[in-house]
């Protein structure tokens, strides 16, 4: 009879990681990716064993890496009992179907075990379509190695969500699946927008940032949203919309979404533009920006590049470095705070720099705000329900049958006070 150890240890996934160094990565970079690689297989739920790489010019076509390093690859996949090999690179079918051939074990890559872990993170139906829409696009090349390891093989990294159902399909039946997946997300699509346009009276901020910068963290700091903040990665995939008062006449909608990563997956980024469609049209973008991690310029890159794959318009972008308070070295800080001196600084877990923060944003979006005056004819009933929706009143007093207002509001609600001057002046 089988005890429970010995079932974990038939159901545990023990890993060895590979990277190529290219001539383009700087010093330590191959090493972050790893150190990245690595923090992926283990939210994947993987024993990571051991790590490997190589410096290369450019790929090898049969394995991506060379031959000798398979040779290597295999003693080590013996010696460490791994039964699990991660690429932090993309493989092409061909590149993966041969490895796993020589090695006799699991290979998958970094978009493989990225979109594992969205199929286990994911909540909602959208986010749920979206997920089996992107592993769908990935699987349909790669049928026939799926065929191969997955006839083996009950689960694990690289085999959740759709894996597991499409065994037995061939190509017409998932290119049909994905024409309905497309459908669904158009329909859900058309059903957001209807949302925001109800929401147009209000300024819109998103918070946008790369994996586990504390996007959430700060949604909760300034709003009290109580939205699930893990130190992990891809801890949210859906949006969330909260009102925030950034005074006590100035409320704005803030939106938090899906963290970025770098070689993110082209399936994952086609398939979440309608989850990215909240931060796209926003007004503003708060760049969260995790200060205590090496490398930031990188990661800033990465999603930057990636608003710009994403199509996103012109929007003023303010960077906010947040950790803060986890940065040991003041020197570190002081020349953060120099070169990115348009930025602020915050520990949004500690409360720090929030007030900061919602003065710099006051700052930003006064010009797309107006203050005007209205007089209102009060025989006709109370009048304030009818500004509230979408203004805030400054002042307010009465006099013979008329009652005078001071509001302040968004400038695309200024039509909503051209109304309610016919009407009722």
């Amino acid at each position: 009879m089988i005890d429970e150890q010995d079932l974990q240890s038939i159901r545990e996934e023990r890993a060895i990681l590979v990277a190529v160094k290219f001539p383009q990565y700087e010093k330590g970079e191959v090493e972050e990716h790893l150190a990245e690689l690595t923090e992926l297989a283990q939210t994947a739920n993987a024993v990571v064993c051991r790590q490997l790489y190589q410096e290369r010019g450019h790929p090898d076509r049969t394995y991506f890496i060379g031959r000798g390093k398979v040779e290597e690859l295999a003693e080590m996949l013996d010696a460490e009992k791994a039964n699990l090999v991660i690429f932090d690179d993309e493989l092409s079918p061909a590149q993966a179907r041969n490895l796993q051939k020589k090695l006799e074990v699991k290979v998958i890559d970094r978009t493989g075990l990225i979109l594992d872990i969205f199929a286990q993170h994911a909540q909602t139906i959208e986010a749920k379509t979206q997920i089996e829409l992107a592993q769908l696009n990935y699987l349909l090349p790669r049928l026939t190695r799926q065929w191969m390891h997955l006839s083996r093989q009950v689960g694990g990294i690289g085999t959740k969500g759709p894996g597991e159902t499409q065994l037995e399909t061939d190509r017409r039946l998932v290119r049909t699946r994905i024409s309905r997946l497309k459908a669904k997300l158009k329909e859900i699509e058309g059903q957001q927008q209807v949302q925001r346009k109800n929401r147009d009276h209000l300024l819109r901020v998103a918070l946008v940032g790369y994996t586990n910068a504390g996007k959430s963290t700060l949604m909760n700091a300034l709003t009290r949203a109580g939205v699930l903040a893990e130190d992990k990665l891809f801890a949210t995939l859906d949006t969330r919309v909260k009102r925030m008062m950034l005074d006590e006449v100035t409320p704005v909608l803030l939106s938090d979404t899906v963290g970025f990563i770098r070689k993110l997956p082209h399936q994952v980024v086609a398939s979440f533009r309608t989850t990215l469609a909240e931060a796209r049209e926003a007004d503003i973008l708060l760049h969260v920006i995790d200060a205590s991690m090496p490398f930031i310029e990188d990661r800033i890159e990465v999603v930057h590049g990636l608003l710009k794959e994403l199509k996103f318009r012109e929007q003023t972008i303010i960077p906010v470095f947040n950790k803060v308070d986890m940065i040991d070295n003041p020197a570190q800080l002081q020349h953060l705070q120099h070169k990115f001196s348009e930025a602020v600084f915050i520990s949004a877990q500690k409360q720090i720099g929030i007030a900061p923060l919602k003065k710099v944003l006051l700052n930003s979006i006064a010009s797309q705000y107006a203050v005007e005056e209205i007089q209102l004819d009060y025989s006709k009933g109370p009048m304030e329900h009818l500004l509230h929706p979408w203004a805030a009143i400054l002042e307010s007093r009465h006099d013979e049958g008329r009652r005078y207002f001071k509001i302040k509001f968004h400038k695309n609600n200024h039509y909503r006070f051209d109304q309610i001057m016919k009407k009722f002046s």
